[in-house]
């Protein structure tokens, strides 16, 4: 009987050891998850292999796995930046990007898990620095903000695309301006605006001026070459002509030869 919890004591030691050791040895990586292993007697980071991909995976107890979320994500930042004309800029934006997935073990090794607040964000406050510098409050509050956006885009993507990260859009989300300069801007496009619809009206009214000076002209040109083709002799011919053509109609008349002025036909009829 004493014998007994003499040989249960080792057993259950081994069974402690080997719950240990498979708590130590596995591990399920989630959905848009990937693990870096790391070999503590084998060199540390491995970058020379993919990462371990979703799923079940046994690894020696020693080792560790970091895990890291490789589906695109979000990050937002609030910065504080000058235009060309030394006004300071509200400017609100964000960034979509993920890990390079084959690259994972070097971002670990030389960025951290941290690496968005090491490497990303600095980056965008840089580009949208620069960017916005080159523009005035007028241009960044109208029509620039969408070339602004491709711009800071654009550096930022020449920083990170070295580093590792996937940078797959930056979005503008809001400028904000000094309220006075806000003020000023917008009683000058209300100006330009209501100056643009002013020459809009004006030459609306020198084209239809010019139509109907035209109209005219091309009436006084027809009359003259009209007066000028009407002879005597013609006139005549239209008299007999439409005389000729009332006498065929049905209606009760009486017609005079050549007793209307210059000789034309007078024509009396019952009304």
């Amino acid at each position: 009987m004493e014998k007994l919890p003499k040989i249960g004591l080792p057993i259950l030691i081994l069974i402690v050891l080997g719950i240990v050791f498979i708590s130590k040895s596995t591990i399920t990586i989630s959905s848009g998850e990937a693990g870096v292993l790391y070999k503590t007697f084998g060199g540390g980071v491995v970058t020379d292999e993919p990462p371990l991909g979703e799923g079940f995976h046994l690894i020696a107890p020693w080792n560790k796995i970091i895990v890291y979320e490789v589906r695109q994500q979000e990050v937002f930042e609030k910065m504080q930046v000058l235009s060309s004309n030394g006004l300071e800029i509200k400017l609100d934006a964000s960034a979509w990007f993920q890990p390079e997935y084959n690259k994972l073990g070097l971002l670990h090794q030389q960025k951290g898990e941290d690496y968005v607040a090491r490497i990303l964000l600095p980056t965008i406050r840089s580009a949208a620095r620069s960017v916005v510098g080159r523009y005035t409050p007028e241009q960044l509050y109208s029509s620039k903000r969408d070339v602004i956006q491709k711009e800071i885009f654009e550096e930022t993507k020449k920083i990170v695309g070295n580093q590792f990260v996937q940078l797959n859009e930056v979005l503008v989300r809001d400028v904000t301006l000094p309220p006075t300069i806000k003020e000023a801007i917008e009683r000058k496009l209300k100006q330009e605006q209501e100056s643009l619809e002013y020459e809009f009206k004006l030459t609306k009214a020198q084209k239809e001026a010019e139509r109907q000076k035209i109209d005219a002209e091309g009436k006084a040109i027809a009359n003259q070459i009209l007066s000028a083709s009407l002879t005597d002799k013609i006139l005549k011919e239209k008299g007999i002509d439409a005389t000729l053509q009332l006498a065929k109609s049905p209606n009760a008349k009486v017609i005079v030869i050549g007793s209307g002025k210059d000789g034309m036909p007078l024509i009396l009829g019952n009304q």
